[in-house]
């Protein structure tokens, strides 16, 4: 079981895991040894997601979101497969619980009085500025 808040933990049943041969240096122990572990989450099924948080979860996901609603998380950053395992598990944790937190509803606000006089002062003083560039004309 994942426990990612006090209300929200993730079955076992919903996580599947399979290991492969990892890339890169590693010498021998690259070629013999499958330690790279690709995680795979049920998101669209799972009874302990919300619908909101699903469908933040999805934008959050990205290209890790799979057509069939499933996120696929991969790891191979060390010689140990263990430690990819939980590297892989924390990365679910951490994007599940981003998705937990609703965003704030963005409040549009006007300028100030003051404000607004001083951008046209300015734009006022700058277009006198540029009107005295042009030709000298005969007097």
């Amino acid at each position: 079981m994942l426990r990612i808040s006090d209300d929200i933990a993730i079955e076992d049943w919903e996580i599947t895991e399979s290991f492969m041969r990892a890339s890169g240096p590693g010498g021998q122990n690259v070629n013999k040894v499958s330690t790279a572990v690709e995680l795979r989450f049920e998101a669209e099924r799972s009874p302990a997601l919300p619908d909101p948080v699903k469908s933040r979860l999805k934008r959050l996901a990205g290209r890790r979101w799979t057509k069939e609603g499933a996120i696929v998380i991969q790891c191979d950053e060390t010689r140990s497969q263990t430690r990819n395992r939980e590297i892989a598990r924390q990365r679910l944790a951490a994007l599940i619980a981003k998705a937990l937190v609703k965003p704030k509803r963005r409040i549009a606000t006007k300028p100030t009085y003051g404000s607004v006089k001083r951008r046209l002062a300015a734009k006022k003083a700058r277009g006198e500025v540029k009107a005295l560039r042009g030709k000298v004309g005969e007097e």
